[in-house]
């Protein structure tokens, strides 16, 4: 079989409908929209395109769902998890080809994030019966206190097209492990990965109502309406800050419980003691991870001045020597952006910081060809006026800028609405910790350029977010505390 009938084949085994009441059916409307591969610019296929009705029949079924689905064993629940993951693993190479193809990562990239986005559901398994509650006697000895954790009930799940699998897992998880009900919107660019997460789901034996998705083009049209009707009791939301802003207000009027996974703008700091190689390779790794375009990439390299010089020349080589391509051509390590839009906001970042001064060491410009490509970028002498300095780049450009104290460099770090993941690095160990401390953001690589994993909880300050997913805490989200208090014993 050759590639391309690989290709083809794994687009064709993706259910392109609605999944809603555990059945897979049309848009009312009969709409559908557009999935295009941003490598070549050419349309995949077409999916059922949801609209407001679509909508309030998947919550119709999560309500009805939701107080069988509260009292099923968490081992079972656990255990459906348990094979899903197996699911997701066995199927990891189809799967990857999938994201590459709807979003543009590189294949092995790809298939690293379909084996990240199993761990949830393998975490998330084990978690599902360790819900604890309590029991105590009241300090003046006349009641009981008893403890309990319920489910907080149906759920919307909003995941970005960014990481379109492992966002999936990392909300539906804990929900599927506390006992909620679920509707979930994907992106309108990655609907497919999605959609075979359904489809994976329903296989592993998750009950009829349980889970529904809902790719649509008209986002708002479809989550503004369920999020007002009152029967919805909790939103998490992974995307910019600006559409977050506005599903708090949207969740205010039934005052819903909320998690948000918001924007970044993480800071990247490098001392003169530092390991400049590792610091080099941890700057790879927290830059071009996706491309670039994940709200923990680093956006602002902050570098004291006497390495300042040495590690650009090396994060030059490193980025200048990225093969850049198609996702699915051997090699290669850099994919396409998004969309036309992405690559001309990367573009206008960019020409803005020259314009101000910035020096372009390698990159700096637009790839060749079909898609949306941009070329490994490392500018220096990058000026803190810049706009690069103050707006999520999310794209594949390293903007380095020097200082001289501990204590300019924190100001600067700190500089921002923004607060989701910081980066350090230093063989200082007092420094290590007074750094860490002192930096405004939820989440500190220390010595390391990736901090995302299943077993730690993710979440960030400030306008980053609110709540935390992932470890021990992730399924508290999903979960109410209810006290019983019994007298007359």
């Amino acid at each position: 079989m050759t590639l391309a009938e690989r290709e083809t084949q794994v687009v064709e085994r993706v259910p392109k409908q609605l999944f809603a009441g555990g059945t897979w059916r049309d848009a009312r409307s009969g709409a559908v929209f557009k999935v295009e591969d941003p490598s070549t610019g050419s349309v995949l296929c077409e999916v059922a395109d949801a609209g407001t009705e679509d909508g309030f029949a998947a919550l119709d079924a999560a309500v009805a769902a939701q107080p069988s689905w509260a009292k099923h064993a968490p081992r079972e629940r656990g255990e459906i998890l348990r094979r899903a993951y197996e699911l997701l693993m066995q199927r990891q190479d189809d799967l990857a080809l999938l994201m590459t193809l709807e979003m543009g990562k590189p294949f092995a990239e790809a298939k690293g994030e379909i084996a990240y986005a199993a761990d949830f559901l393998r975490w998330f398994s084990e978690e599902a019966v360790r819900i604890e509650g309590g029991y105590s006697l009241s300090p003046n000895g006349q009641a009981r206190f008893l403890i309990m954790r319920q489910p907080v009930g149906p759920s919307m799940l909003i995941t970005p097209w960014n990481f379109p699998m492992a966002m999936g897992t990392r909300k539906i998880g804990p929900a599927i492990a506390a006992g909620c009900t679920m509707v979930l919107k994907p992106a309108q660019q990655t609907p497919l990965s999605a959609l075979a997460l359904a489809d994976i789901l329903r296989e592993a034996g998750l009950p009829e109502g349980v889970l529904s998705v809902l790719p649509t083009s008209d986002a708002g049209g479809v989550t503004e309406p369920l999020l007002r009707d009152g029967r919805i009791r909790k939103v998490s939301f992974t995307g910019s800050t600006g559409v977050g802003r506005k599903l708090l207000e949207q969740s205010a009027d039934q005052v819903l419980r909320t998690s948000m996974e918001l924007g970044g703008n993480a800071p990247f700091l490098v001392f003169d003691d530092a390991d400049l190689d590792a610091a080099v390779e941890g700057a790879m790794q927290a830059k071009m991870r996706n491309i670039g375009e994940a709200c923990t990439a680093a956006n602002r390299l902050y570098v004291q001045s006497g390495v300042a010089t040495e590690f650009a020349r090396k994060l030059s080589e490193r980025m200048g020597a990225l093969k850049l391509g198609r996702g699915t051509e051997d090699g290669v390590q850099v994919g396409p952006l998004i969309d036309a839009k992405a690559r001309e906001k990367v573009q206008s970042l960019v020409d803005d910081a020259v314009g101000r001064g910035a020096r372009v060491l390698v990159g700096g410009s637009a790839g060749d060809g079909d898609g949306y490509f941009y070329r490994p970028t490392v500018l220096a002498d990058v000026p803190q006026s810049s706009e690069l300095s103050t707006t999520e780049i999310f794209g594949p450009v390293a903007p380095i800028i020097s200082f001289d104290t501990e204590d300019e460099a924190l100001a600067a770090a700190n500089d921002t609405e923004y607060g989701l993941v910081s980066y350090l690095y230093t063989r200082d160990l007092n420094r290590a910790l007074r750094v860490s401390e002192a930096l405004e953001t939820g989440m500190v690589g220390l010595n390391q350029g990736i901090v995302s994993n299943p077993a730690a909880p993710f979440g960030g300050v400030k306008h980053s977010g609110l709540g935390r997913e992932g470890g021990t805490v992730g399924i508290e989200e999903f979960l109410e505390t209810k006290y019983i208090g019994v007298g007359g014993v």
